[in-house]
């Protein structure tokens, strides 16, 4: 129903419960959750923590306590980082919290649950040097339709400081003129539409794989999967994990060691656009970042500073 759980694969607990309780369920991803990756994020720690349950002698919903909560997210952070812990007991307080509304369970075993403490001044994205990405971006063989799909996709992230989903959900149209100058229109999270000026360099790779691979139709995916037999565009879009596998393609053949991944591109064009004397207003406003705060998390110049005093220590 969900498109990515349904009765059939629901946890046990869920399963066997009343036709009220199932259909509650559903509609926590299918009704309350509209972000495709949140849904997806959301299903995969609940049904965790409810098969968990389940091995742990728990049969039904009303008889979880927040010690199971506690045991679980207790568990969870023996293999995983602060962050992903965090993130599972959202999911699992949320749902909790849709069943309470709907009358399900009396109370939300999971509202006095406290997650393991985390504060980040910076990310953890592996991020590129401006070399490193201009040494990237040149080594793409572009005499295929794949290379120049390739050099724009990462060139819009780059240049654009798009997020992989936003710049995947694009459609033709979303490369438009507007005062003599080449414009994108990104699909952010939330529903939020952000438009801003193509950059010179990214527009002449946008140029080229348009024009080359004559993608005219307005509706049509921008980015697009290849086919295996004829080598050339499909009509399918492409996924998040195709454009990672992609990403670490290019960059094993470009010789980048670095473990990149799409979201590297994001934090490298942040970073670089401060380097060179940008504003952090500015970088917040084209990132599309509602605060400052979230910015700084990808501005990377902490990096060198660190090293530059780490290599100091003379002996």
């Amino acid at each position: 129903m969900t498109g990515l759980i349904s009765l059939s694969s629901a946890p046990v607990i869920i399963a066997e419960a009343s036709q009220a309780t199932r259909m509650r369920f559903l509609e926590f991803f299918a009704a309350n959750i509209r972000n495709l990756n949140t849904r997806r994020a959301y299903a995969r720690a609940a049904g965790d923590f409810l098969n968990w349950c389940f091995g742990h002698g728990v049969r039904d919903l009303g008889d979880i306590a927040p010690l199971h909560v506690a045991g679980w997210v207790e568990e969870l952070g023996q293999s995983l980082s602060a962050p992903t812990v965090k993130l599972r007991l959202a999911a699992v307080r949320n749902l909790f919290d849709w069943l309470v509304v709907g009358q399900i369970i009396p109370f939300n075993p999971a509202s006095s649950v406290r997650g393991p403490a985390h504060s980040a001044r910076t990310g953890r994205t592996p991020v590129l040097e401006a070399e490193e990405a201009r040494a990237l971006l040149d080594a793409i063989d572009i005499s295929t339709e794949a290379g120049l799909r390739d050099r724009a996709l990462i060139g819009l992230m780059v240049y654009s400081f798009a997020r992989v989903g936003a710049a995947l959900a694009m459609k033709r149209e979303d490369v438009f003129v507007q005062g003599r100058r080449h414009w994108l229109r990104l699909h952010e999270k939330g529903g939020k539409r952000h438009e801003m000026p193509c950059h010179h360099q990214l527009e002449e790779y946008l140029l080229a794989y348009i024009e080359t691979c004559k993608l005219v139709e307005p509706k049509a995916p921008l980015f697009r999967t290849i086919s295996r037999e004829t080598k050339r565009l499909s009509e399918t879009p492409l996924s998040q994990p195709d454009a990672h596998a992609m990403v670490r393609r290019r960059a094993k053949a470009a010789g980048i060691a670095t473990r990149i991944g799409n979201h590297s591109f994001r934090a490298t064009g942040i970073t670089t656009y401060l380097k060179n004397g940008g504003t952090l207003e500015n970088a917040a406003a084209m990132a599309n970042h509602s605060s400052t705060r979230t910015t700084q998390i990808y501005d990377r110049r902490r990096d060198e500073i660190s090293l530059a005093e780490v290599e100091r220590v003379r002996i």
